[in-house]
Parts: structure tokens; C-alpha cells; sequence
């Protein structure tokens, strides 16, 4: 199946199901619901086979290019069937399981994930270390068969309703630095685990605190090779900023679309709107750039940094143009969709923070792409 093919197929499908596969987005809307529509969205999609399309066969894909499964969750949010920051954790966390557990483990978890029958979460971030991983000090000692994890991370993303968890731990010295590092793929419901939702500004407690007391983990969950966990957070991160910032481009693009539908008449600047169209549209070129080179089987690597600044300055500057177009309604709430705006406009400040700070990644760009200073 070419790609063409599978588009013209996908969207048929859609416009049949879509119905089915409307997501309510009203001030009621709880996270509990929005997790278990999209889990319904991936199940149904892979049930068709669309879900399946661009994985290895290995892992209960069907094989294909990746072009096709970025179209997918284009088309999803584009169409404002699913939220794709939840939808997107897949791209994240599945390539990074092919790539580095053992096939067993991989053969049996992803379709997991694909079907929608689990919640996968990314433990990275932790209080004192921010955007450097490589001081990271949440550690994992060999205990027989097992590793013993104690520590804490923090801004985890849905880890209140992870089945596992793709953990980074301090194996060596805290002077080893990021050659010390040793990821872990762990059981979400493994004894000594305590999740924390954090509510933050726009009401929502999709991050979470996670603190691991003398947890064990089966020394065969480990992913990569012991103390080379970097190059397991190296992998990961590109397709972070790359399948799921597509998605998200969509999504902006759906967004920016709904507020020139409904922004009253001479509402919008037209100064204003063209700056904000021209840094969606030049997001959105260089995404599908990103998406084409993965698709070849370019290796991702700092270059995504460019993607993430472009996500984080498009966001903030969609939503900047609604509060100044809707003002009312996002202040106010007297309008249906006031809630939406409001909800949105406040997550987008943390465009410049998530992922990634926007100030790290101008580092990487600087350093590693431009070669300003030494690369530390």
C-alpha cells in the first residue's frame, strides 16, 4: 500500500466513523474521559488496520512507510478527534522500544500500546536537574536478577494512568555523568511506587510526581546496555520532537482555523493574523521536512531542536491571537467554547518549558548545530 492509497482510505474511513470518533472537548470534560477516548480512537483505528500501518510486522504492524502513521495522527487532529499531546506518547515511547528491549519484550508490549489497552509514561525529568538529564541522580543497584530504583522524578506526564514507565536511573558514579545512566522499562503497578498528580495553572493534573522505593525491576526490562542509557535517551527525544510535534502542528493549524470561524467581524488584526499564519505555515514546512527525512531513514538527532523552538513560539503566538480576538470568552467563559480557549491558552504557556526549554534547545542549536562554545 503507497502512501496516497492509504490516505484515501483513512479518510474515507473517517468521514464514515467520525461520529463515532467525535471527542467532546466541553468545560465538563474530565482527563479520566479524555484518556479513555483515545484509548477508543486507538483501538478502533488499529482494529481497521490504519493504527497499524508504518510499525515493523514484529511488533503487530504491518509494515510501511512512517509517513503513513504520521498522516494518521494528522488527520486525527486535524479533524479535532483527539487530543495529541495524549495521542502522541506512542510515537514517542514505541520507536524507543523497538530500537532498544529485547525483541521478546517488544513483540509482546508494543501492540499493547498500539491497540489502546495500556498508558505508557516517560521518567526523565527530576526536581534538581531540569532540562540536564545528565545529572540525574534517581538510582537503580543490582540486587541478584533485579534492580532495586529509589528516587523521584517529576513532570511525568500521565502517570496516573501508566501501566509502564520508560525510566532513566543513576547506575554509576554521580561524577559518571551521563555515562552512568541506565534505562529501565518498569511495571507502573511494581511495589513501592507512589504517583502525585501536580495540578497545574490550566486546571488540568495531566503531570504527576513519581517516587520509587526500593522498587524492583527484572534485570531483563533493561533497555539498552547498562551505564549506555544516554543513548537510549538520545533516540528517544528526537522522535519527541518529531512525529508528535507534527501532530501537534495539525493540531495548531485546526485551532487557528476555529478562531478565524468564529473571531467576530474586524476582531482579528490583519498585521497580527499574518504573523501568525506565516509562523504556523513555516512550522508546518519544516515538520513535514522532519517527517520525510525519518521516513528515509535519516537518523533525528540536534536538528529537532529547531522543530521544538518552532512548536514552542507557534503555540504561544496562536493562542496569544486568541486571547487578544476572544478576549472576553477566555476571561469571562460566556461563550461554549470560552473554556476550551481559556484551558488552551493557559497550557501554551508551558510551550516554552515542556520537552525541552526553550532556552536548552537555542544552546543545542548553537552549540551542536551552529558550533558557537564547546559542546559540553
Amino acid at each position: 500500500m503507497d502512501l496516497q492509497e492509504f490516505r484515501d482510505g483513512l479518510d474515507g474511513w473517517l468521514d464514515e466513523h467520525e461520529p463515532e470518533l467525535r471527542a467532546e472537548f466541553g468545560p465538563d470534560v474530565t482527563l479520566d474521559q479524555e484518556m479513555e477516548h483515545v484509548s477508543k480512537v486507538r483501538r478502533m483505528t488499529y482494529d481497521a488496520g490504519f493504527m497499524r500501518r508504518g510499525w515493523p510486522e514484529w511488533v503487530g504492524g504491518l509494515g510501511g512507510s512512517t509517513l503513513m502513521r504520521a498522516y494518521l495522527g494528522e488527520a486525527l487532529a486535524y479533524r479535532d478527534l483527539i487530543d495529541p499531546g495524549i495521542y502522541s506518547m506512542t510515537e514517542v515511547l514505541a520507536p524507543t522500544m523497538i530500537e532498544f528491549a529485547r525483541p521478546e519484550l517488544a513483540a509482546e508490549m508494543v501492540p499493547r500500546l498500539l491497540r489502546g489497552e495500556e498508558t505508557w509514561c516517560q521518567g526523565f525529568s527530576e526536581p534538581s536537574t531540569g532540562s540536564n538529564l545528565g545529572s540525574l541522580s534517581c538510582r537503580a543497584r543490582r540486587d541478584g536478577d533485579v534492580w532495586r530504583v529509589t528516587g523521584q522524578k517529576v513532570w511525568t506526564s500521565l502517570a496516573q494512568y501508566a501501566d509502564r514507565c520508560v525510566l532513566l536511573t543513576r547506575t554509576g558514579t554521580p561524577e559518571s555523568g551521563h555515562r552512568g545512566i541506565t534505562a529501565l522499562f518498569v511495571d507502573m503497578d511494581a511495589p513501592g511506587i507512589t504517583v502525585r498528580p501536580i495540578r497545574a495553572i490550566h486546571g488540568r493534573d495531566e503531570f504527576c510526581e513519581v517516587f520509587f522505593d526500593d522498587v524492583p525491576v527484572p534485570v531483563d526490562r533493561t533497555l539498552g546496555e547498562v551505564d549506555r542509557g544516554w543513548a537510549v535517551a538520545m533516540d528517544l527525544l528526537p522522535y519527541e520532537r518529531s512525529t508528535s510535534l507534527w501532530h501537534r502542528s495539525a493540531y495548531l493549524r485546526q485551532r487557528l482555523g476555529s478562531l478565524l470561524s468564529s473571531a467576530p467581524d474586524g476582531a482579528l488584526d490583519p498585521a497580527d493574523l499574518g504573523e501568525v499564519v506565516q509562523m504556523t505555515f513555516a512550522f508546518h514546512a519544516r515538520s513535514r521536512g522532519t517527517q520525510h527525512r525519518m521516513a528515509r531513514g535519516d537518523r533525528l538527532g540536534p536538528e529537532t531542536s529547531v522543530d521544538k523552538v518552532l512548536l514552542a513560539t507557534t503555540e504561544q503566538a496562536v493562542f496569544d491571537l486568541a486571547a487578544d480576538t476572544v478576549a472576553a470568552d477566555i476571561a469571562l467563559g460566556d461563550d461554549p467554547g470560552g473554556d476550551r480557549w481559556r484551558t488552551e491558552f493557559l497550557y501554551s504557556r508551558a510551550a516554552t518549558i515542556y520537552g525541552g526549554s526553550a532556552e536548552i534547545q537555542r544552546d543545542i542549536i548553537a552549540r551542536r548545530l551552529l558550533d558557537l562554545g564547546t559542546d559540553r
